[in-house]
């Protein structure tokens, strides 16, 4: 009777992991892995812009007379940005992502100001050190841009699995929520990082 018992103890097994595999228990654990992979590649990238910034303002406040409001609101702005402890945990907390994502979008929007007024000093636009600083904040937003994309094609994937049935029960049985993404006003806008010409307006 042992090894009959044994046996079926094995099948037991085996039927409750071909069940587990079926209703997207597996899916979940790979997906789980790149919503975290993708989200840190996200913070990655955040964080090499985060680092730029100081570069910048250092050589900006070296123009005499450049605009002090201007230059304030990227310090403070990234001051706010960086105080949001970013952790793994954040994207399962839809509030905290959400002031997350406010941060940031605040200090995206106070760098395109600054950039902005940067064509009215020419000193600035010739000095080689800032120009040499602008190149990398650009490449740094195209490349939170790429993660960004990466970030919410997975979330998608994830969430679909989430609510879809059957594997809607597996969420439930394990506890697996719906996690937040990024979104913008105009959604066109998560394809391309924010332009800033820096050639001279046409003269009229």
């Amino acid at each position: 009777m042992g090894w009959k018992t044994g046996l079926k103890t094995w099948i037991a097994a085996g039927t409750a992991v071909l069940a587990l595999s079926g209703c997207g228990y597996n899916d979940f654990q790979r997906l789980d892995e790149q919503v975290k992979a993708g989200w840190s590649e996200v913070l990655n990238q955040y964080q090499r812009r985060a680092d730029l910034i100081p570069n910048i303002v250092a050589t900006v406040k070296g123009e005499a007379n450049f605009e002090q409001e201007t230059l304030t609101k990227v310090i403070e702005a990234r001051a706010k940005a960086t105080s949001i402890q970013a952790t793994p945990e954040l994207i399962n907390d839809p509030e905290a992502f959400n002031k997350f994502q406010a941060a940031q979008g605040e200090l995206s929007g106070a760098l395109s100001r600054l950039l902005v007024t940067v064509e009215q000093y020419p000193n600035l636009k010739a000095n080689q050190g800032f120009q040499d600083l602008r190149v990398q904040l650009e490449g740094t937003e195209n490349r939170i841009t790429v993660a960004r994309n990466r970030y919410i094609k997975t979330v998608q994937e994830y969430n679909v699995l989430t609510r879809s049935f059957p594997t809607n029960l597996t969420a439930m049985v394990f506890s697996y929520g719906v996690k937040p993404s990024f979104t913008v006003q105009n959604e066109a806008q998560i394809s391309a990082p924010p332009a800033v010409s820096f050639d001279k307006p046409a003269s009229k």
